[in-house]
């Protein structure tokens, strides 16, 4: 018992001593995401300096030990590696470059990651920003959703500097499973735009596969079995069904809320949307899925999960 006790405390000096070694990282945007992305920070042993533009959302993190500052200036002044996380490219443009932005407090050498999902020629705009400042700006977009931000099992898709890359991975890999350099900035944006809109497809794929079976007679639960064990299985079928009672733990089986809301998928369509335009590439089903997403957001989807596109439609065959 003695002996355990002592490792006990051993242990707990190491801790100690590898928080004293690590610098402060900064993180701005503590919402559904930013807020476990940043606490996996602290469990990691690193000092976090936080702030949001919703001074409650600070409280949760500074209880269990970051230090809040007004704003993201404030953050530039403290550390020099920050990592933001924010809903759309004006939020992403207002913190860098806004009258209390990053870049008015910058460190030359600071590392800046950026986490949020935006348009690849935004990030782009932010890094020679960042350059100017002297200054290394990346995006690195997250798939994964609330779960794997809590369980630090996010997937990081990283665009920037290649030199840089690993001083980021040391960061990431504390949020999240897997980290993935796609290249040059945007290219971080790029394949999780592309990603989603897969994903979006998918789903309402599988909403109308399901609503379709459960008319022609068969029991949702079977019919997701098969799907799942033939050719037509997708993660939306696997891992996130639209069906309420069909699978626990998902947002369908808690009346559609948490998860990844439509509101957001909405918007990442329509950056795939803007992208596509300006690359002139044909995305006939992406458009669809942009036009059906925004529609549900108008009609009281808004802050559900995106999976309940199968309630849309079975309501809109009620009328």
């Amino acid at each position: 018992y003695h002996r355990l006790v002592t490792t006990d405390l051993l242990l707990k000096k190491v801790s100690l001593r590898s928080m004293a070694s690590k610098t402060p990282v900064g993180f701005i945007g503590l919402g559904n995401m930013g807020s476990p992305m940043a606490t996996n920070l602290l469990k990691n042993g690193y000092p976090v300096i936080a702030t949001d533009v919703f001074p409650e959302s600070c409280k949760e993190l500074q209880d269990i030990g970051a230090q809040v500052v007004d704003s993201p200036a404030d953050v530039a002044d403290r550390a020099d590696r920050i990592i933001t996380m924010l809903p759309s490219s004006p939020n992403v443009i207002e913190v860098y470059t806004g009258p209390n932005g990053i870049l008015k407090k910058v460190k030359k050498g600071t590392l800046l990651i950026d986490s949020s999902t935006i348009d690849p020629a935004v990030s782009r705009e932010m890094a020679k920003a960042a350059e100017k400042m002297g200054a290394v700006f990346m995006d690195a977009p997250v798939s994964g959703g609330v779960g794997a931000a809590s369980l630090a099992k996010l997937t990081f898709m990283v665009g920037g500097l290649e030199e840089e890359y690993e001083a980021a991975q040391e960061l990431l890999t504390c949020m999240g499973a897997n980290v993935v350099y796609c290249g040059q900035v945007g290219t971080g944006q790029a394949a999780k735009i592309c990603n989603n809109m897969l994903l979006a497809i998918g789903m309402i794929g599988t909403a109308e596969t399901m609503n379709l079976g459960i008319r022609l007679g068969l029991d949702p639960k079977l019919l997701t079995k098969i799907l799942n064990m033939s050719s037509g299985r997708c993660w939306s079928s696997d891992k996130y069904n639209p069906v309420p009672g069909v699978m626990e733990g998902v947002p369908s089986s808690n009346n559609y809320q948490g998860g990844f809301g439509t509101t957001l998928m909405a918007k990442d369509l329509g950056l795939a949307q803007n992208t596509a335009t300006n690359t002139k590439t044909p995305i006939p089903l992406g458009s669809l899925a942009h036009q059906i997403y925004r529609v549900m957001s108008s009609r009281g989807y808004a802050n559900k999960d995106f999976s309940s596109i199968f309630q849309f439609l079975r309501e809109e065959e009620g009328q």
